[in-house]
């Protein structure tokens, strides 16, 4: 059974048993896969290395709207214009953070530097957006609903799995953040 993120004299330490590593390197794939940017033939190669993709459109998929939303609500232009520029180099983040937290799930126990445990928040995070959208969060009542699911024995369905898959990074993200402020703390 996973133990949670703890501060101490050799940084931020974590346990994982290889089933709970493989679920995770299982859901980081999944989110980059849905966060790699389409290859198109006639692709200007100058706009690609600046980070420009003058065809980027707001995603259809739910979930990846809430990876890469809109930047503001009431304009579209504006935030087509905005996605344009910027939205190749947030993907490219999002990805090499879920990258660098997956080539840590090679060891039962997990030492974080200061940058692993920023790529793991981050990588945490973007799964439990994907999950969310998924179980259609929406507000804090939905939220406690799905926190209700705690027994792995009770998975009957796809979404109480994913509650279980929900809940499960969301106490290892809870508790790497808390290993993160305590760091802080201590170096202050």
């Amino acid at each position: 059974m996973a133990k949670a993120f703890k501060y101490g004299l050799k940084g931020i330490t974590g346990y994982l048993e290889p089933a709970e590593r493989e679920l995770l390197r299982s859901l980081f794939t999944d989110v980059i896969s849905m966060l790699e940017p389409e290859e198109r033939a006639n692709q200007d190669p100058l706009a690609a290395l600046v980070g420009l993709d003058t065809e980027a459109r707001e995603p259809s998929d739910r979930a990846l709207r809430r990876l890469l939303p809109n930047v503001m609500k009431n304009d579209d232009e504006a935030s087509l214009e905005f996605r344009r520029y910027t939205e190749r180099s947030l993907r490219e983040s999002k990805i090499g953070a879920l990258k660098a937290a997956a080539l840590g799930l090679d060891r039962d126990e997990l030492l974080l530097t200061p940058a692993d445990a920023r790529h793991w928040s981050a990588a945490l995070n973007d799964v439990r957006l994907v999950l969310a959208e998924r179980l259609d969060i929406r507000d804090d009542a939905d939220a406690e609903h799905v926190h209700l699911m705690q027994d792995w024995s009770q998975a009957e369905d796809v979404e109480s799995y994913l509650a279980l898959v929900y809940n499960f990074t969301t106490w290892l993200q809870e508790s790497l953040v808390q290993a993160m402020l305590q760091s802080i703390e201590a170096r202050g």
